[in-house]
């Protein structure tokens, strides 16, 4: 059993859960909870290390056994050492060190959601996992947004990341595949374009959504057509998250249509 904080693999774990650049650098990153880490396992990632605790759920003991049959580094931890690596306030008493692996996209993708310098990790997840919901063919990040395996976006993700890609890429590159596809850029406005409803969503696009600060940046504005959601109780503009699931399942409703 690991009993002390200090313990190298427990300051290598930590350093996963907090630095973007470490996560990066080693191609892995972190899942917690016993739900989490049944989907990343199930979709056969490939777990580097599994620490738990003497109080972790049947359930989740269940899946620990597994993994050690598999031959993955399994660790026993004391309580503290597992709430000293946790992102949680409730650690579930399981977190698990995956390898992060790179899904491919389709041959001919059709519908795409582009999250422009986003840093709400919430907001990020929660539409990873409702274009995901949708059956979007990937997500992807601009740079400069927040990374996409970080904790909060994966708990937030249900584990969405697990069975579409989720892609960090440059403005230009995003743009360029869209136009390679044949994909129309339909970009989220507080108040400009069509209504969102009048627009034409049928054929194959990517959905923007800009970052909760500054909104869509002039690259992929500039590519865009613009579309706006219509808010006659009033205020400023939707939450991000909120914004771009009217949108995304706007797509999904005219598609189903045709």
């Amino acid at each position: 059993m690991i009993t002390s904080v200090k313990n190298p693999k427990i300051k290598e774990v930590r350093a996963l859960q907090s630095r973007t650049k470490t996560r990066r650098e080693a191609g892995v990153f972190v899942v917690e909870g016993v739900r989490l880490a049944e989907e990343a396992v199930a979709a056969g990632w490939h777990t580097q290390l599994c620490l738990y605790t003497s109080e972790l759920s049947p359930r989740g003991l269940d899946l620990v056994r597994s993994l050690s049959d598999s031959k993955a580094p399994v660790e026993l931890v004391a309580e503290h050492v597992m709430k000293s690596v946790s992102d949680t306030q409730s650690p579930q008493g399981i977190l698990l060190v995956m390898e992060q692996q790179v899904l491919p996209l389709p041959e001919h993708p059709e519908l795409l959601l582009v999250l422009d310098r986003m840093q709400d990790p919430g907001n990020a997840g929660t539409l990873i996992r409702s274009a995901a919901a949708a059956g979007f063919d990937a997500v992807f990040l601009t740079e400069g947004s927040v990374d996409g395996f970080s904790p909060k976006v994966l708990r937030a993700g249900m584990g969405a990341h697990f069975r579409m890609p989720v892609l960090t890429a440059p403005t230009i590159e995003i743009v360029e595949l869209c136009q390679l596809h044949g994909l129309l850029l339909w970009s989220a406005s507080v108040d400009a374009g069509q209504i969102y409803t009048d627009a034409n969503l049928r054929a194959p696009l990517a959905i923007v959504i800009g970052g909760e600060a500054h909104g869509v940046g002039e690259p992929l504005h500039d590519s865009s057509n613009l579309v706006h959601i219509p808010m006659p109780g009033g205020g400023e503009s939707l939450n991000a998250a909120a914004a771009g699931a009217v949108l995304i399942f706007e797509v999904v409703r005219q598609r189903s249509q045709k």
